[in-house]
């Protein structure tokens, strides 16, 4: 006999019939409970635990429709196979609409019965991990997971937990490393429609050629590289969240089909003939100014305003100094458990200098600079010796803010600075300064280029 493999009840008032099921079921290694009387099987099954339920559909007392009801009311994993001698079509309809697994018309095969089973067991194994996932994610992205000491933190979470619930479309901005994806994440697992997808999407990262493909999908043959029919991500969002992140670098023509999208709420696949209908809730995040985008006539006026229904800005890491220290001891703890460490604290020097840095990459900086600090750690508490070479000594007096401020830079020219400043100290290693300034080396690339292209000789000046 082999291992058993789930809990069955089978309910049947027929006790040949019932005691032929429950031999066929232990023989092939399940764990059998049996009911006659189908009064006493929905007491039993409304205060046990089962993998799997066979019912017979006509019994006297309660019947097999009744008995499939209660049971998804009060247990709604539970599979329940219908068995019947009057087969028909309308009883097989009546029972997936009220949510049997399957319906077997006696006489049926005992080998069908067994493999009936088997699906049932893994179709529950599989919703109770799906739904196990769920419950893992939306605890990570609840609001009691978020760090917010300072007021303009508070502001935020409080004015995110009333946007949850609303459809409207929301636009987040921030400086690089605010945090814009996981305040979308927290919307859409705190919503009502966190049981689908939250489909992110890095507007920057991806070439225009590619860009409406990977959003609206294409037809097989749609163009050359088009061998095999792709769904895109407003599909794979359909009824959950689309993050667009990066929006503002979005190309012009793409920009005109999103609004096209979100007035009418269906896509057109490239190569497709028709249209199909979509309903996603689109969140967006930029760092750039949106507004001074459309009077460069480089975003449409349009589209943000159907983007921006509801705005959320982040503020920036120096401006919510409360929070600095209880997210530098939670990346520490992140840290401590991945690497396997055992650093327990920070030295009162390393938290002063924590405190004291400007922090131009924000909470993502943050997260880096401890991990760096662990990484580098000897003992169980973090020195400031351990913290990166921007960190780690004492910073210039009257430092890069304030000279920001004598000279009167703008933010671009101040993050024009800051990132040639760290590629001076980390000798031109540009994977090393993406990861200090906390953004993608593409990105990192991108910028330098512009700032070649302006000024040929900036490398030098600065």
């Amino acid at each position: 006999m082999a291992g058993h493999r789930g809990q069955v009840l089978i309910v049947e008032d027929d006790r040949e019939m019932l005691a032929l099921l429950k031999d066929v079921c232990e023989d092939s290694g399940f764990r059998v409970d049996t009911e006659e009387n189908s009064h006493r099987a929905l007491r039993r099954v409304e205060a046990e635990h089962f993998d799997v339920v066979v019912s017979d559909i006509e019994m006297v007392g309660v019947k097999g429709f009744d008995l499939l009801e209660r049971i998804k009311a009060c247990s709604p994993l539970t599979p329940v196979i219908l068995i019947t001698a009057f087969g028909s079509i309308e009883s097989a309809i009546k029972a997936m609409k009220l949510g049997a697994f399957d319906y077997l018309t006696k006489p049926f095969d005992m080998e069908e019965l067994l493999v009936v089973i088997e699906k049932a067991l893994e179709n529950r194994y599989l919703k109770s991990e799906v739904l196990r996932l769920q419950r893992e994610v939306q605890g990570r992205y609840g609001f009691s997971q978020v760090i917010a000491k300072s007021d303009a933190m508070k502001g935020v979470l409080d004015l995110v937990s009333r946007v949850c619930d609303n459809p409207s479309n929301i636009l987040i901005t921030g400086e690089t490393g605010t945090g814009k994806e996981m305040i979308a994440r927290l919307i859409h697992y705190n919503g009502p429609r966190c049981q689908k997808a939250f489909v992110p999407i890095n507007c920057a990262a991806i070439p225009e050629s590619l860009l409406e493909s990977e959003l609206f999908g294409h037809h097989k043959g749609a163009f050359t590289d088009a061998k095999v029919s792709k769904k895109g991500l407003f599909v794979e969002a359909d009824g959950g969240t689309l993050f667009l992140d990066e929006v503002g670098e979005m190309p012009l023509p793409i920009q005109a089909k999103i609004l096209r999208t979100i007035e009418d709420r269906e896509i057109r696949p490239l190569g497709q003939t028709r249209s199909m209908k979509v309903d996603v809730r689109v969140v967006s995040a930029t760092k750039k100014d949106l507004r001074s985008l459309v009077q460069q006539d480089v975003f449409r006026e349009d589209l943000y305003f159907r983007l921006n229904v509801i705005g959320i800005k982040l503020p920036p890491l120096r401006e919510r100094q409360e929070d600095i220290i209880p997210l530098a001891h939670l990346f520490l703890e992140g840290c401590c458990e991945r690497f396997g460490k055992k650093v327990r604290a920070m030295s009162p020097e390393t938290i002063k200098r924590l405190v004291e840095y400007p922090w131009p990459g924000n909470v993502r900086e943050l997260q880096n600079a401890v991990e760096h600090a662990v990484s580098l750690a000897e003992g169980d508490v973090i020195s400031p010796g351990d913290l990166p070479p921007v960190l780690g000594e004492e910073q210039d007096t009257p430092g890069l803010v304030a000279r920001a401020a004598q000279r009167r830079y703008t933010v671009s020219e101040l993050e024009r600075v800051y990132i040639m400043k760290i590629l001076d100290e980390t000798g031109g290693n540009k994977t090393r300064a993406a990861q200090i300034l906390g953004m993608d080396r593409k990105t990192l690339y991108r910028k330098l280029h512009e700032y070649q292209a302006t000024d040929p000789s900036s490398r030098r000046n600065i």
